[in-house]
């Protein structure tokens, strides 16, 4: 068996060749999924996806120095902008859309307008925040009271408005929305509901709902990552232990709960059941969680740090042995295998931008990269 430094430098050489391959093909579409056919579908440029590939896109250029990736990525955060004058269905993912887009244009090439149309991102986000119940509500419609674990990978937006702007409001609510998640969200044994349903009058927590998971007592497993993840981003920004803690107990779920080969199934409590048919897997719960347990692995050091990089490894090597594309030069996705919103059936094994997109960069990570973009 080769040794995990030889297999990264391999791992990165075939991620060179298929970002090469992907802007071919995918170009200035909206992705999210793609099917058996292997070819992404063309979301609204305003659906929480939007981010991924332009993100994929600037650290490709950043990690190759190739002029193709900035060009090709330049102005995602202006069109993104554009939709601020226009009807729109923004909530509270625009992190995940300006992060990628607009906060990393402006750190590596220092563009001003990038900066400000974060600025007005992370203000949208922040009139999200219900001060009655300390959270930030997710989606729009009537659900008024209703936050989810995915916020906490949207939180680096806040924190880095008020770093930029030298305003602590942002990272005040960014802060307090993080309280809410390890007081309401991680339970003692690490496993993370997706949904809690706040009275929005009162902001007293009414009930969990299963959401993307099988139950509502049940383990999703990429709310797992987003939270471990997210928890470690606040812990960078706060020096916060109790966020340290939080995501170091996710985290450990997440590592004593996976298969075999280290790529997690959908839900972690799904086996009940799915005994029958076979239990699917996620591989973007899998890549997100890598990155984030290699960002908690540094946080902790070298000793404490170990084991958390030992199971980033372990699940990067599983991805790119047995769920990467590498053979078909046409697919236009990178990893294989993704569940999307198994309860309702919609994209179940399928590739997702998104798992495409944390998995390049806890790979690029392994190989040097630096700027963080969530």
């Amino acid at each position: 068996m080769k040794d995990f430094e030889t297999v990264k430098q391999e791992m990165w050489r075939q991620i060179v060749l298929k970002a090469g391959q992907m802007l071919e093909r995918i170009r200035d579409k909206s992705p999210h999924a793609a099917g058996q056919d292997g070819k992404y579908d063309d979301m609204r440029i305003d659906w929480w996806t939007s981010g991924f590939w332009p993100g994929v896109l600037w650290l490709m250029y950043d990690m190759t120095g190739e002029d193709k990736y900035r060009e090709a990525a330049w102005n995602w955060d202006e069109r993104l902008s554009e939709l601020w004058l226009a009807p729109n269905h923004y909530d509270h993912d625009v992190g995940f859309q300006f992060l990628p887009t607009a906060v990393i244009k402006h750190k590596l090439t220092g563009d001003e307008d990038a900066a400000r149309r974060a600025l007005l991102a992370a203000g949208f986000m922040a009139g999200r925040f219900n001060p009655a119940g300390r959270f930030i509500r997710a989606w729009n419609g009537d659900k008024t009271g209703w936050s989810i674990i995915d916020t906490m990978m949207n939180l680096s937006l806040l924190f880095w408005a008020s770093e930029q702007s030298g305003d602590p409001r942002y990272a005040h609510i960014a802060g307090q929305h993080a309280d809410t998640v390890v007081r309401h969200f991680v339970r003692p044994d690490g496993s993370v509901h997706h949904i809690i349903r706040f009275d929005a009058e009162t902001g007293e927590a009414a009930e969990a709902i299963g959401g993307q998971g099988f139950a509502p007592d049940s383990a999703w497993s990429r709310g797992a990552a987003w939270a471990l993840y997210g928890l470690t981003n606040a812990y960078r920004y706060t020096d916060r232990p109790d966020y340290l803690a939080a995501a170091q107990r996710v985290a450990n779920f997440f590592i004593a709960h996976l298969p075999e080969d280290g790529v997690p199934y959908w839900d972690f409590r799904a086996e009940a059941v799915e005994a029958e048919g076979g239990i699917v897997r996620d591989s973007s719960a899998g890549a997100i969680a890598a990155s984030g347990l290699l960002e908690l692995a540094e946080v902790l050091g070298d000793i404490r740090g170990r084991g958390y990089l030992d199971a980033a490894q372990r699940i990067l090597h599983s991805l790119y042995t047995a769920y990467g594309t590498w053979n078909d030069p046409d697919h236009e996705a990178v990893l294989l295998h993704g569940t999307g919103h198994k309860p309702v059936s919609q994209n179940v094994d399928v590739s997702l931008i998104y798992g495409d997109y944390f998995f390049i960069e806890a790979a690029a990570k392994l190989n040097g990269w630096k700027h963080r973009i969530f």
